[in-house]
């Protein structure tokens, strides 16, 4: 992940330039491998560099050749090489960025270019002979952005990768749309990403399933997020997401470095050239500069592998908890199934609560699962980045698209469960996708999430929902785990994971990590909230700040006060709480939901 902050139109942009570093500075966690600015007319782009691919010449912000656009990126292009390949007009390449592809897009598509781009981000163009302005956000939020304005400074626009960014210069922000676009010349916001999915909730999809498409969509998912010229791993809680994910992973390494053992093979005899060198997990040389066929340099092929990357050290997988944790235990068994080099980490209670206050600014919410869910994601973060390793893949999206909550047993048919689905991945950028970027970005590490991959959403969101839907017969998200099942597999065909890990129930990662998270969080907002402010702040006695939006238990209203030390009131509109649906219980925790203590027999049904 990279930081960045944007002010378009600020009438004195020379005198502001000194503010605009240092509002920069708020995000150099995200971006801790290098600074960059550009100042054109009276607008300001700053930058703050994680660098994954193009490490030696992906500065930013990127110039176009005459220097008159200027563009600061957050995110990752998988098919930047494919792009360079189809533009119509020949560009001058400066970088082995997989960003710098935008903006030969913008020249030949203006506002569309981000319908062209499979990836992760969020993005600020300057045109400067137009003085225009341009920004954009991936489809499903998976990169945070943020966009504000300042009555001191009406004719101004601001941008940035994270809130505290911008409410220092702002009085009003708002979090920036997934799947959407600005253009300065409307002064608007408008939707590219319209999937009928998506724009329709209501419209019921009919497609037949096809466990085939479904599993092989999603590995080539996973294999173009190993698109990396770093050493990389993967999150692995050990439940049916994160481990998918790092049995795909696991299965590329080691494609790749069979490939690369036979190419310094060839390379003995004489018989052939290779392509690649170094020697590092992910690291990759490209051959030339501007290179528009983008040879050499890390990225995918029309065929969605992966090339040019050279043979990678063992995978890396990483869990978290306390000591005997459920998801622990589940992960070992995975990694020494999968033969990952895995590290697992445990944490104690008071680790989780002193790290609390970092979180909540970190995290800029005041959600209670997304803090729960999000301590541990923290504090893992921090062990990957001291061990060197700057991107890891992760699985969130999966429950969403499936119906994978434990709330979903709930649903009373086939079109509310669908519209369900689609309104949490409408969400993902309030919940997980917020707690997987910012958590990890709060020490420079990036999390990419192949669940959420454009491609699979298409495949995945299609399918006749009532396929999706969980009956005695069928555990939680039984077609993602069929699809892996041997039984789906082409004759011969070695076995993903270990059946007691596909077919293993449901845990929310809060709950994973260990039962006692939970509870000693509620344990210790007793002591921090007592019943009278409880009882004042409901009849806002107390709190006037907060209006109708009062939190309905301790741990909420000890949250909250957390982040009204960091934010003012109005940064809290860009906070969204996740409840569950069709459920009696205020509590997110899955284990508050009755189906909890019977699913794992059901699974053991299921799969039958």
């Amino acid at each position: 992940m990279c930081g960045i902050f944007a002010c378009h139109c600020h009438p004195d942009v020379q005198k502001f330039r000194s503010t605009a570093i240092r509002m920069g500075k708020q995000v150099k966690h995200r971006g801790p491998d290098w600074s960059g600015n550009h100042t054109a007319n009276n607008t300001i782009l700053v930058h703050e560099r994680l660098s994954i691919v193009g490490i030696d010449t992906g500065a930013q912000p990127i110039l176009s050749e005459d220097g008159s656009i200027a563009l600061a990126v957050n995110g990752e292009i998988y098919n930047h090489k494919i792009l360079r390949k189809r533009l119509h007009t020949q560009y001058p390449f400066k970088t082995h960025s997989d960003c710098e592809v935008i903006i030969p897009l913008y020249q030949e598509h203006g506002i569309d270019a981000p319908k062209y781009l499979d990836g992760m981000f969020s993005w600020v163009l300057h045109d400067k002979k137009q003085d225009r302005l341009i920004a954009a956000r991936d489809p499903i939020g998976i990169t945070t952005f943020y966009m504000g304005r300042s009555s001191s400074t009406p004719g101004a626009v601001y941008f940035a990768s994270e809130l505290k960014c911008l409410h220092p210069v702002c009085d009003k922000i708002e979090s920036f749309p997934p799947g959407h676009v600005y253009d300065s010349k409307t002064d608007q916001v408008t939707q590219y990403f319209t999937p009928k999915w998506l724009v329709e909730p209501s419209s019921i999809p009919s497609t037949p399933l096809d466990l085939t498409l479904l599993r092989e969509t999603f590995e080539k998912s996973v294999r173009k997020r190993l698109m990396a010229e770093v050493p990389y791993g993967v999150l692995l809680s050990g439940g049916l997401d994160s481990s998918l994910v790092a049995a795909i992973a696991q299965r590329e390494t080691l494609r790749l470095q069979r490939e690369y053992a036979k190419k310094q093979a060839a390379l003995q005899s004489g018989a052939a050239t290779p392509q690649t060198n170094g020697a590092t997990n992910g690291t990759s040389q490209p051959t030339t500069n501007g290179d528009v066929d983008g040879e050499g340099l890390a990225g995918i092929d029309e065929e969605y592998h992966l090339t040019d990357v050279p043979v990678l050290s063992q995978l890396n997988s990483f869990s978290i908890g306390l000591p005997g944790a459920p998801d622990s235990k589940a992960a070992l068994e995975v990694a020494k199934f999968l033969g990952t080099k895995h590290h697992s980490f445990t944490f104690t209670i008071q680790e989780g609560l002193d790290a609390l206050y970092d979180v909540i600014f970190h995290l800029e919410t005041f959600d209670v699962t997304t803090i729960r869910a999000s301590t541990p994601m923290f504090l893992l973060s921090r062990k990957i980045k001291a061990m060197g390793v700057k991107m890891v893949l992760s699985g969130e999206g999966s429950d969403e698209i499936f119906g994978g909550y434990l709330y979903f047993h709930n649903a009373p048919d086939k079109k509310a469960f669908h519209e369900e689905t689609v309104r949490r991945v409408k969400n993902l950028h309030l919940a997980d996708c917020l707690r997987a970027n910012k958590s990890t970005s709060a020490w420079g590490v990036e999390a990419r999430v192949p669940f959420l991959d454009k491609e699979f959403l298409e495949v995945a969101m299609n399918i006749d929902p009532q396929e999706k839907m969980i009956t005695k017969d069928k555990i939680e998200k039984y077609i993602l785990r069929k699809a892996f099942d041997p039984t789906a597999l082409p004759p011969g065909a070695k076995a993903y994971l270990p059946e007691k890990i596909l077919w293993r129930q449901k845990e929310q990662f809060s709950d994973g990590v260990g039962y006692g998270w939970i509870d000693g969080l509620k344990d210790e907002a007793k002591k921090m909230v007592t019943d009278e402010q409880m009882v004042e702040a409901t009849i806002r006695k107390d709190k006037p700040q907060w209006g109708d939006d009062i939190p309905d238990s301790k741990e909420a209203y000890w949250y909250r006060c957390m982040f009204d030390e960091h934010f003012p009131p109005y940064c809290a509109e860009t906070v969204m709480r996740w409840t569950p649906t069709w459920s009696k219980q205020t509590d997110p925790s899955g284990r508050a939901i009755g189906i909890h203590e019977q699913a794992y027999q059901e699974g053991q049904e299921a799969k039958k």
